[in-house]
């Protein structure tokens, strides 16, 4: 599945635009790379998000094409969240 359709399903972020221009603007890593909104994510993938001062790093549990808001957070196992200052 695409980075950016995954970060939506999994309601990590709220819309697929937001997500692909994150991914292009070098935003989001993967297993410390940097990673295009088409990158095809795997379960055990370290996903590092940076959205404007909050840091995002969740670890991909599930992939899943269709999934319920309800059953959404079994997708991903949050590690770390920190705020940077400015």
């Amino acid at each position: 599945m695409r980075l950016d359709k995954f970060l939506k399903l999994s309601r990590i972020l709220k819309r697929r635009t937001v997500s692909k221009e994150l991914a292009l603007h070098e935003r989001i890593e993967v297993n410390g790379r940097i990673v295009k909104p088409s990158y095809d994510v795997k379960i055990d993938d370290i996903i590092k998000i940076t959205y404007g001062t909050r840091i995002l790093t969740v670890k991909v549990l599930n992939v899943m094409e269709y999934v319920r808001k309800d059953d959404a957070n079994q997708m991903y196992e949050i590690i770390d969240e920190s705020f940077r200052k400015e």
